[in-house]
């Protein structure tokens, strides 16, 4: 039977926090402050982290920076294989030498964007994905053509999948359909929620993990959610996703990263500034935020 709860042998699955970064004032990395967070999100009923992710602003890191953030996932964590780092790099030897240091560390997998410096065609995914494959760490594939330009088709995720590459793909394009798509033509292949406003249908759908987004903020609450959803239990799952679904969908929205990070700071969760060229939010979009935030709190969301 198909579990939906995490395990060290698929340590993918379950409930898998793309974390944010602390920043101090000066913008530089409170890692501390990281492990903190880090240890609280496992406290509070997640599973394991997802380090240097969109969301952990890793694009704007030091190449220091970026495996010292690895690190400190894994020893706040307690055990490796709660640690899925991102290793997107434009270059599919930079990528590998960054999945390689993720395997040094202990991690249980790596996290993937396909080629993302252009418009890459199908030979030019799969050579990317098996020479990442080749550092020894499972792969889980990232499928954001929102972003990328880029998108891993069902018929693709198939082909990567039987070629040994990928152990499960990060769906984010909010196309519930595919989830179906994807188990008929890789029935092998599990199926990560990857953007958090789709994540009661994708949990119907047969989804058996999160990379999720807003537990940052609210992690008991998430988890909640998570585990009546992908146990069918849909008189406890949807009053829990009405009621957070205006915070969820903003982990689809340009904004994501300062939003989340603006919702921790009103739970008194440190999230802090964002690194250029993200900038502070303000006006309609900021009082969005809050008021969302605001209402999750008086709905008793923690």
């Amino acid at each position: 039977m198909t579990t939906t709860t995490w395990n060290s042998a698929r340590p993918w699955r379950g409930i898998m926090v793309a974390t944010t970064l602390p920043l101090r004032d000066d913008l530089s990395v409170d890692h501390d402050a990281y492990a903190e967070h880090v240890r609280r999100l496992i406290d509070n009923g997640c599973d394991g982290v997802v380090p240097n992710g969109s969301l952990g602003e890793y694009q704007t890191l030091t190449d220091e920076e970026r495996a010292r953030v690895v690190r400190t996932a894994v020893e706040a964590a307690g055990d490796g294989a709660r640690v899925m780092p991102g290793v997107s790099a434009y270059g599919s030897a930079e990528a590998r030498r960054w999945a390689e240091q993720a395997a040094e560390a202990g991690c249980g997998s790596v996290l993937l964007l396909p080629p993302n410096a252009y418009r890459a065609d199908e030979p030019a995914v799969r050579a990317h994905y098996a020479e990442v494959a080749r550092a020894g760490v499972p792969v889980v594939a990232y499928n954001n053509p929102i972003d990328t330009k880029v998108d891993l088709t069902p018929g693709l995720l198939a082909r990567l999948h039987q070629d040994g590459d990928i152990v499960a793909v990060k769906e984010f394009t909010g196309d519930v359909r595919r989830a179906y798509e994807i188990a008929e033509l890789a029935p092998g292949l599990d199926l990560l929620i990857g953007a958090d406003d789709v994540l009661l249908e994708l949990a119907v759908a047969g989804a058996v993990g999160w990379i999720a987004g807003y537990p940052n903020a609210f992690p008991a609450s998430c988890a909640e959610l998570y585990h009546a959803a992908v146990a069918g239990d849909l008189a406890t799952a949807l009053p829990l996703y009405r009621s957070l679904h205006p915070l969820l969908r903003w982990d689809s929205k340009t904004e994501f990263v300062q939003a989340i990070k603006l919702s921790m700071d009103l739970v008194g969760r440190r999230g802090g500034p964002t690194r250029p060229p993200r900038l502070p939010l303000t006006g309609a979009i900021e009082a969005g935020v809050r008021t969302a935030t605001e209402k999750a709190v008086a709905d008793g969301h923690r």
